[in-house]
């Protein structure tokens, strides 16, 4: 049985090692949340996730009537209403353009992507004023009189501290540009207009010229009845999210053009924005890009620049797959120790394991330095040649190392194919665990288990006995 106890043996050291491993785990998550942390900092210093929303024409205004009312005694007085009230108007048409150019700042070991945003928003209005209210007949109300008061064009942003050098043009005039009214009353820009009269129809084009800065993430919203979305940038890593995809986009190495066109239909981002939501909920923290977006109160389009190679994210998948590494390398182990009848001690088998775990550390520091695949090449370099010195001694021969160091060659290579095609990640993995199968039930095919682990002895060495006692006794007879 004590083929069977080493398995055993075996299959605690592999148990063993995932301490380390989440250990080595628990420190990319601490360095995960540092790198959050930078990137709060800088937008606290700089900008946030930026959104923009934009514009709506308000025009507010204020009805009086006098009604006749009786008190407790019977005397009717006369008593003056006024209420208040305000109308939305949204842009018939909206174009939002402009070119994002990326920036990267540096906090510590830590790089965070900002952007300057430098957009321009025209849209057309034809806003419908309502005729002066009636009083029905048979009421006690007198008369209604209605005032309508200056309106406002509203621009919203969701920090305003990224917003610069803003100009607004009203039918090709300069227009004079007030702070806040943005979301209702909140973030963002407003210019006033002269008051329309009852019934008229106000006609209107808007230009808003601005430059815009923000921290990884920009948002859209669709507020007009025909809305044509366009940004360009030199960053070749573009991750849309939000409540609509591209119509079009072109992605090269020189970077990306994407283009949006929504029709108010398809959206329900006027209504949202009547209910008091304004501006969506725009989250990024600073991790994976995938986990970023925006939130549902808001229809809008976003696009983030993705770090293409998000260092953290990548060392923790990979020790995903270091219980994987550790569990192959020892079954390597135990393949050489059977068929080459060698020795190996389970503390033997521990150091191997921690080598291998030391690894996913090793990358981890490194990558932090410079460019990941270059990390990983010196991390795996610096590993496979120390088990490679180590086993030369261990498994009896340089050559044996050797042929072992080539295996981890192999894994290690197919880990970073893993790593680099995450699209494609599930088949490779498939495909080199069948593999690795396979080449095991090769390997195995003709060993007999049952005498590895003390059962019944070949039959061969039961009859060898009896042949050599007849030799021996018919020598015997021979000398007599």
């Amino acid at each position: 049985m004590r083929v069977w106890l080493k398995m055993m043996l075996v299959l605690g050291m592999t148990l063993a090692i995932l301490i380390p491993l989440l250990m080595i785990g628990g420190i990319i998550s601490d360095r995960q949340m540092y790198r959050a942390q930078a990137v709060s900092t800088v937008a606290r210093s700089y900008a946030g996730a930026q959104a923009f929303s934009g514009p709506a024409l308000v025009v507010p205004y204020e009805d009086t009537w006098v009604s006749e009312e009786k008190d407790d005694k019977g005397t009717v007085k006369h008593v003056v209403h006024r209420e208040q009230g305000r109308w939305t108007y949204f842009p018939n048409k909206l174009a939002v353009e402009g070119d994002v150019a990326p920036k990267v700042r540096a906090l510590g070991l830590y790089k965070v992507l900002v952007y300057e945003w430098t957009g321009k928003a025209k849209a057309d209005f034809a806003a419908n004023i309502p005729l002066n209210p009636v009083a029905e007949p048979g009421t006690t109300v007198a008369g209604i009189t209605r005032t309508i008061g200056k309106p406002w064009l509203s621009y919203a942003f969701a920090d305003v501290r990224g917003l610069r050098d803003p100009k607004l043009r009203l039918d090709g005039a300069e227009a004079a540009i007030e702070d806040g009214m943005g979301a209702r009353d909140g973030n963002g820009i407003h210019a006033r207009l002269s008051a329309p009269a009852p019934g008229t129809t106000l006609r209107l084009q808007s230009d808003l010229d601005f430059v815009l800065g923000g921290t990884e993430s920009l948002a859209l919203v669709p507020l007009g009845k025909d809305n044509r979305f366009s940004l360009r940038s030199a960053w070749p890593h573009p991750n849309y999210s939000g409540s609509f995809p591209p119509s079009s986009d072109n992605i090269t190495d020189k970077g990306f053009r994407a283009d949006w066109r929504v029709s108010s239909v398809a959206t329900n981002a006027q209504r949202q924005y009547l209910a008091g939501s304004v501006l969506p909920t725009v989250m990024v923290v600073g991790g994976d890009a995938a986990a970023e977006g925006v939130g549902s109160d808001v229809n809008a389009v976003q696009i983030t620049l993705k770090d293409p190679v998000n260092v953290y994210s990548q060392a923790d998948r990979a020790t995903k797959y270091g219980l994987l590494f550790v569990l192959l390398t020892f079954v390597g182990f135990f393949m050489f120790e059977l068929i080459k009848q060698l020795r190996i001690h389970p503390i033997q088998y521990g150091l191997v394991g921690l080598a291998l775990a030391i690894f996913f550390l090793l990358l981890v520091s490194l990558s932090e330095h410079m460019d990941f695949g270059l990390s990983y090449l010196i991390a795996s370099i610096a590993c496979i040649g120390l088990l490679v010195f180590y086993l030369s001694a261990v498994l009896g021969g340089l050559a044996r190392a050797l042929g072992f160091g080539a295996m981890l060659v192999t894994l290690y290579g197919a880990l970073y194919g893993l790593l680099i095609s995450e699209d494609n990640a599930l088949v490779l993995g498939a495909g080199l665990l069948f593999i690795i199968l396979a080449t095991i039930m090769v390997v195995t095919r003709k060993v007999d288990w049952y005498q590895l682990g003390g059962g019944a002895p070949k039959r061969e060495t039961a009859r060898a006995r009896p042949t050599a006692t007849v030799a021996r006794d018919s020598g015997d007879d021979a000398a007599v």
